[in-house]
């Protein structure tokens, strides 16, 4: 019996002394680090975070939810359907700044103007968050991410009553040109993106919908107010690591433009070549037609098979129309079918229509994609004008 009344008499200790270090001191400071971009993709945007700084206690740590499920069962679909799980993490601020400055990319700090209930709440908030029962959260890339993230838990720290601001740089912008902004046009990683992403995100994006890249989340933190007394939600920035190097612009050489121009020139130079010769090269057409109608087929999963939201009303099918697969059979007759002349004729209007849209706006095509949509245009006009004959 004296055993049961000890271990149980530990045990209350123990949580008792628990409980005593997650309780922050009145000098205890919560901030908000925002990670400048990185050389790969994925690491482009920048990264945001929260850091608790206790000296009192012994706590320096880093909150991010940016981490990704790696033992999550089928992860690479779940990835691709947009139906994964990212994770709150959590480390030592030490792990933090090492890490990010090895890699050469600037850290900026805001200490948040808080009280210290605010403080506490906050932080248990977070603790509670790290449990492994709730650490995932349903990643979107627009409008739940490591930054949005922490516009959403400070906000709801304070009770909803952070009043955002708009910078003094600020511009409406749609979302597609928010993410050009951080991207070289005429990259693979650009190129990519316009490619599966579609007109959605062609639309104006409201104030708040700016915070969905960290380094906007340290814009509108900066003129930030909160409570009813207007105060200001940042108290002090530090500059943590500036950024030492300049990031090696990638080559023209490889760029889409350059490599789409030369392919497209290969088209047109082959079809002045059939046009003299009376002739089809038919391994081309069928070349053009899988290729385009498989693009087109990728484009509509993405559209109706999962759950991005970014990729929805992607007019790329206008060039890389998915039916195209469904022809192949025709350009290996020695004769079309009247009706496949009529198809290739509304292949040449659809490429029409795409320009129409990109023209009024309705979407935002890759630069790449020019030589390749003009020779796409006078292959199918060759086409038409071979198969009338």
């Amino acid at each position: 019996m004296q055993k049961i009344i000890l271990l149980v008499s530990i045990i209350f200790f123990f949580n008792v002394s628990v409980a005593q270090q997650l309780k922050l001191s009145k000098n205890a400071e919560i901030s908000v680090l925002t990670v400048g971009p990185g050389a790969s993709l994925n690491d482009a945007f920048g990264h945001s975070a929260f850091r608790i700084k206790d000296r009192q206690n012994n706590i320096d740590v880093v909150y991010g939810y940016g981490e990704y499920d790696f033992g999550a069962p089928n992860f690479y679909l779940k990835f691709a359907q947009g139906k994964l799980n990212y994770l709150l993490s959590k480390t030592d601020f030490n792990r933090f700044y090492n890490i990010y400055s090895y890699f050469d990319r600037s850290i900026y700090e805001q200490v948040l103007n808080l009280t210290t209930e605010e403080k506490q709440k906050l932080f248990d908030y977070l603790i509670f968050n790290y449990k492994p029962e709730n650490r995932g959260y349903l990643y979107e890339f627009f409008f739940d991410n490591c930054a949005t993230k922490i516009k959403d838990v400070t906000n709801a720290t304070l009770n909803n009553t952070i009043i955002f601001k708009k910078p003094a740089d600020f511009k409406d912008a749609s979302f597609r040109t928010l993410i050009h902004n951080k991207l070289n046009k005429n990259s693979w990683g650009s190129f990519g993106i316009d490619l599966a992403l579609g007109s959605v995100i062609d639309r104006q994006a409201t104030t708040e919908d700016h915070m969905f890249l960290p380094e906007n989340i340290y814009k509108f933190f900066e003129v930030a107010s909160k409570g009813p007394n207007g105060e200001a939600l940042v108290k002090q920035n530090h500059v943590l690591y500036a950024k030492k190097n300049k990031w090696k612009s990638s080559s023209f050489v490889t760029s889409p433009l350059c490599i789409l121009g030369i392919l497209g020139l290969l088209i047109l130079f082959i079809t002045y070549k059939d046009y003299n010769s009376h002739k089809q090269s038919k391994w081309l057409d069928l070349t053009l037609f899988s290729v385009t109608g498989c693009i087109g087929i990728l484009i509509l999963l993405l559209w109706f098979a999962t759950d991005h939201k970014g990729t929805h009303q992607n007019y790329n099918l206008l060039w890389a129309f998915a039916l195209n697969v469904l022809c192949i059979p025709q350009l290996l007759k020695n004769k079309v079918s009247l009706w496949f002349i009529k198809y290739i004729k509304l292949l040449i209007i659809l490429l029409c229509l795409l320009v129409l849209h990109w023209t009024i706006g309705v979407q935002v095509y890759a630069i790449g994609l020019i030589p390749l949509l003009i020779a796409l245009f006078v292959r199918y006009l060759y086409l038409v004008w071979f198969y009338s004959k």
